[in-house]
């Protein structure tokens, strides 16, 4: 299975593509880079995951993408709340961000069994 055909690679990676576009401008250079290693993380770890051999080792680096993505949610939930990002991105970032949680659960279990 080529990571490349994977839905929630997809969509993790176009979410990634959106956030460095939408936080160009943030002068809060902490926190946008912060921001943007988490989300970075997520498609950059499934990708990992679905090159190597055996399922265990894919699921472990499915499990890193989860937690990165976990991590993504609460930066933006922060961003939006102290005005570094819009309510508007941050709620359909957040809406994203948990179904591609859900995908990677969904994998990780399919992987283990």
């Amino acid at each position: 299975m080529q990571y490349e055909n994977l839905d929630v690679w997809r969509r993790s990676r176009a979410i990634a593509i959106e956030v460095y576009k939408e936080t160009r401008s943030l002068s809060d250079y902490g926190f946008k880079d912060q921001l943007t290693r988490s989300i970075l993380s997520v498609p950059s770890n499934i990708a990992e995951g679905m090159e190597r051999e055996s399922s265990p080792d894919k699921a472990r680096f499915l499990v890193i993408a989860k937690g990165s993505i976990g991590e993504f949610k609460t930066q933006v939930d922060i961003g939006v709340e102290v005005g570094f990002l819009s309510r508007e991105a941050g709620m359909r970032w957040m809406s994203e961000a948990e179904q591609i949680s859900k995908m990677l659960g969904s994998l990780i279990k399919k992987l283990q069994s």
